[in-house]
């Protein structure tokens, strides 16, 4: 019983008619990354926000980690559908990751600008990603990148007119 608990995940090729799976699942972790950073921002500044926005502020960004945290999950599943693994520790996480912390705890104001710009920078990951897997035959991380670069849009949208 204890043999079949050592088993040790491992990329293996698939055949699907996909094309360049592995550059898909390069553009996969990094979305997973981002994802993951995005979500811990947004839950930081979730529980730190404070001020006359403050319940307009913390469920807008409940809604919004809820929404990514599965996302997170379909992404990783992609990877790993197409034969490669998905990150695995934080520190890969880190690394992906295009998303960056601000110094100290920034103000009501300064969380929504950086939320809304971290949500624009992702959406355009999720473009690439599309244009990709458009090129790539795979129109099931094509349909992934849409509903995400959707959502991510959405959210920059709705940040950048909470700024004003």
């Amino acid at each position: 019983m204890t043999e079949r608990l050592r088993v040790v995940a491992n990329a293996e090729p698939v055949q699907t008619g996909v094309k360049n799976a592995s550059a898909l699942a390069a553009g996969l972790r990094h979305a997973v990354a981002d994802t993951y950073r995005l979500i811990f921002k947004t839950h930081a500044y979730h529980w730190n926000v404070e001020g006359p926005q403050f319940y307009v502020l913390h469920h807008l960004t409940d809604e919004q980690y809820n929404q990514m945290f599965p996302a997170a999950d379909a992404l990783a599943e992609r990877i790993r559908a197409l034969g490669e693994l998905a990150p695995f520790s934080l520190a890969e996480v880190m690394k992906l990751s295009v998303i960056t912390d601000l110094e100290g705890l920034p103000t009501t104001q300064e969380m929504i600008e950086d939320l809304a710009k971290d949500h624009a920078v992702v959406a355009v990951g999720f473009h690439a990603l599309f244009k990709l897997a458009v090129e790539s035959n795979d129109p099931v991380t094509a349909d992934l990148a849409t509903r995400r670069l959707a959502f991510h849009e959405q959210a920059a949208w709705m940040l950048r007119s909470t700024a004003k």
